[in-house]
């Protein structure tokens, strides 16, 4: 599979037609058509629904669509980043995060770090606590936005907050019949949904030494890779799953309720290289005071 099979697929899924895709990719329509026909072999599915006018996607199609899509800008902006920093208009500034970042702490991070130095190009790359140390070492990532402490001298971390923890309760639930903060012992038995399944140690870790800190033990723990999975088994009422109370608002089907204990909370650290005293690292450091004097990385409740 490469670029050009992607390029080929999105314009024909768009057109809705061999003939037009053609066209517009100007090339003729058999080698359009037999590179479409490789990329089906490759993935062993059928992709578009050939006979019938217009061309329509297969359900396989649609998903790959979509990814094709979401590649292909990734892509672009891949391309024009990189000719910026070899023509010396910007400096690229990568920032590793976990997904429950993105609803506390990082956006307003990011949002005054481009308003400070318009000229550096910031690139997010989602990753997991642990990933994100390895990317730092590597040189891959500048900084890091996790919730696991490490203990890698190579690597220095700043406790932005530490955030409440919640528990995401299916609607039918007797616990969630109160908005009251739930003690962390009511949960003692529960069917429990932990994220991510990997790779180890992790925020689902993190959860459950928060149980094991509070005496508390789980029923059946069920590990999935992503929150979004975890939330959707809630809402199917397969059991309840601890997350961090600022991604409450990724689903408004189920129910949440802040949980009672002085372990039931998550840090969110900021981790950088040791080694690094570069100015955009020192101009990070000044703006998490700054908004540490301004109370939005304070979380007491």
């Amino acid at each position: 599979m490469d670029l050009r099979q992607l390029r080929y697929f999105v314009a024909v899924a768009r057109e809705s037609s061999f003939t037009r895709a053609a066209e517009q990719l100007h090339i003729a329509q058999p080698p359009l058509s037999r590179q479409i026909q490789a990329l089906e072999d490759e993935l062993g599915v059928k992709l578009l629904v050939r006979k019938s006018r217009p061309v329509r996607l297969t359900d396989a199609g649609r998903m790959f669509y979509e990814q094709a899509l979401q590649i292909l800008a990734h892509v672009e902006q891949m391309q024009i980043a990189t000719r910026r920093v070899g023509l010396n208009q910007r400096t690229v500034l990568n920032i590793g995060f976990v997904a429950s970042t993105l609803y506390s702490g990082l956006p307003p991070l990011i949002r005054k770090l481009r308003e400070r130095a318009p000229e550096l190009e910031v690139q997010l790359v989602e990753l997991t606590s642990v990933q994100q140390t390895e990317a730092l070492i590597e040189g891959r990532i500048d900084i890091g936005v996790g919730r696991i402490p490490h203990s890698d001298p190579h690597v220095i971390g700043i406790v932005l907050r530490e955030e409440r923890l919640a528990v995401a309760l299916p609607p039918g639930s007797a616990l969630a019949a109160s908005t009251d903060r739930l003690p962390v012992q009511e949960l003692h038995g529960q069917r429990l949904i932990v994220y991510p399944s990997s790779p180890r140690p992790s925020f689902a870790d993190q959860v459950l030494g928060v149980f094991h800190a509070h005496g508390v033990r789980p029923g059946e723990v069920q590990e999935v890779r992503e929150i979004q999975t975890a939330l959707g088994l809630v809402a199917a009422d397969f059991g309840v799953c601890v997350i961090p109370k600022s991604a409450r608002q990724m689903r408004q089907d189920i129910c949440y309720r802040l949980l009672e204990g002085q372990h039931a909370v998550s840090p969110i650290i900021l981790n950088h290289r040791a080694s690094d005293e570069s100015a955009h690292i020192a101009l990070v450091k000044r703006l998490v005071h700054e908004m540490y004097e301004e109370d939005q990385l304070l979380d007491m409740g």
